[in-house]
């Protein structure tokens, strides 16, 4: 990913949750899959990512693996495996690189989780600081929307960001920001203070991000709603529906296995 930074060759990346959908991202060209908490939403059925647990997320971090084996593979720490001491959120977060495979692990971060950062950096775990706006925040902040829009704001993301890559953080995602406060954390984030390029993904945070991340069937459409920087490239749910639809005549008919049986008796 470093030596996409380089080239300046932007690089996609997708949300993915099962074996299956991993080999076919690979195959259609997506290397970089992150695991996300999303999945409280999209395989569960939550209103938010909150009540999804750590041990469902590291098994599904596992299946992306073995799903696509030369992926790189970010895994999302959920909500209350990073917030409740450092010693747990070690423990937790090394159980995604041990049990789940996982190349990095992402934390949604304030200016409070600078020393955790810095501490899972020294033992060896590669931190994905996410800045900008936090959904695991949705309780607090009363529903989700974007952030950075006030200087205010602005200016403490930025801040946010620059002192997770001095802590060691090894990437930046950054999620619904406008233009300018993503160009800041790349310019901070490639800047000939850094030893080695941090690369950027965005979501939803403007063109000058290295990479780019949305929730797959956002993409596919496979939900009712998605965000505003989000345009579908496909309808998979009205074909779903179109397949689950003939399904339902064909058995509903009588139809079915009653000529094409494939099993006979000896």
């Amino acid at each position: 990913m470093r030596q996409w930074v380089r080239a300046g060759k932007p690089f996609p990346m997708l949300t993915c949750y099962d074996a299956t959908t991993a080999r076919h991202l690979w195959a259609g060209g997506v290397k970089t899959m992150l695991v996300g908490d999303t999945a409280a939403e999209m395989i569960l059925g939550h209103d938010s990512t909150l009540p999804v647990k750590l041990p469902f997320l590291v098994e599904l971090t596992a299946a992306v693996r073995r799903g696509a084996p030369d992926a790189f593979i970010m895994a999302d720490m959920p909500f209350g495996s990073y917030q409740c001491g450092d010693d747990e959120a070690m423990k937790n977060a090394m159980r995604f690189l041990t049990e789940g495979a996982a190349d990095v692990v992402k934390l949604e971060v304030d200016a409070s989780f600078g020393p955790l950062v810095e501490r899972m950096s020294h033992a060896g775990i590669p931190v994905v600081a996410h800045v900008g706006s936090r959904p695991q925040t949705v309780r607090a902040r009363g529903g989700y929307g974007s952030v950075g829009r006030s200087r205010r704001e602005a200016d403490e993301i930025v801040a946010t960001a620059e002192d997770m890559v001095r802590r060691g953080a090894v990437m930046l995602l950054v999620e619904a920001v406008p233009a300018e406060v993503s160009q800041r954390i790349v310019d901070i984030a490639i800047s000939p203070k850094t030893t080695e390029p941090v690369p950027v993904v965005g979501c939803g945070a403007g063109p000058a991000c290295h990479g780019h991340v949305v929730v797959l069937h956002d993409l596919v459409g496979l939900t009712p709603w998605h965000p505003p920087f989000v345009t579908p490239v496909a309808n998979l749910g009205e074909s779903l529906e179109k397949a689950a639809g003939e399904w339902a005549k064909l058995v509903e008919s009588g139809e079915y296995l009653k000529k094409d049986h494939p099993y006979r008796m000896k």
